[in-house]
């Protein structure tokens, strides 16, 4: 396990919340990011978590160097709401699942000192989705840490969050173990809202017909 080294400097260190690097490497990318921030978010609204997204996280105390700013993680046991940066040694906990949307240009870092990096600091799961497919064939591949090595994961299954992955189209889909309902992303739950809506009108204006057929039989509805 990598240790978090405590800082013995008597000034304060500057730890930047930005390098002014692009959020993400195209639209396609940046999509899938925001869509997985988002739904994640909305899940775990109502537990002692918080999901972070390219905020740099600080894993050396002391050494503001010494980070890396995964696309989307999940920490559990903290308080909720974004931050800044985050810094393992203060908020005592480490991400349990972290996404990358990667890429041809990204592989190599991906597969490479990320994934390093997440092993030994103990993040439970690591998943590399592949919006293009560009070289990871079915898009989706992840790793599940077992004792202090990573093995890749062939059940699609997000264990830490209690979820199957799936793959659809240039996103993931996420689907609650438990119940098999799909997490809706914002333009889904905007239509599943609107649908909703025109449901309950269109009731409303069936019993408003009904009501009015009563009545030109003489009967009164509201007496019914």
């Amino acid at each position: 396990m990598t240790s978090l080294l405590p800082s013995s400097e008597s000034t304060e260190v500057f730890y930047p919340s930005s390098d002014g690097e692009p959020l993400a490497e195209s639209y396609v990318h940046l999509c899938a990011l925001l869509a997985t921030l988002e739904v994640l978010r909305q899940y775990l609204l109502d537990r002692q978590a918080t999901v972070l997204s390219n905020q740099f996280l600080y894993y050396a105390q002391g050494f503001p160097r010494l980070r890396v700013a995964p696309d989307v993680m999940v920490i559990f046991n903290v308080a909720p709401g974004g931050r800044d940066n985050y810094k393992i040694w203060e908020e005592g906990q480490v991400p349990v699942v972290i996404f990358e949307m990667t890429s041809e240009s990204t592989r190599n870092q991906d597969t490479g000192f990320k994934k390093t990096l997440y092993e030994q600091l103990g993040v439970l799961e690591y998943w590399l989705f592949d919006p293009k497919g560009e070289w990871i064939k079915e898009q989706l591949q992840g790793y599940r840490l077992r004792g202090e090595v990573y093995e890749p994961i062939t059940d699609s299954r997000c264990e830490p969050l209690q979820l199957r992955l799936q793959i659809e189209g240039q996103l993931i889909g996420f689907y609650r173990e438990d119940t098999g309902e799909k997490l809706l992303i914002p333009e889904e739950l905007a239509e599943a809202l609107k649908q909703e809506r025109l449901a309950r009108e269109q009731a409303q204006s069936q019993v408003e017909r009904l009501k009015e057929y009563l009545r030109s039989l003489g009967v009164d509805p509201d007496t019914i």
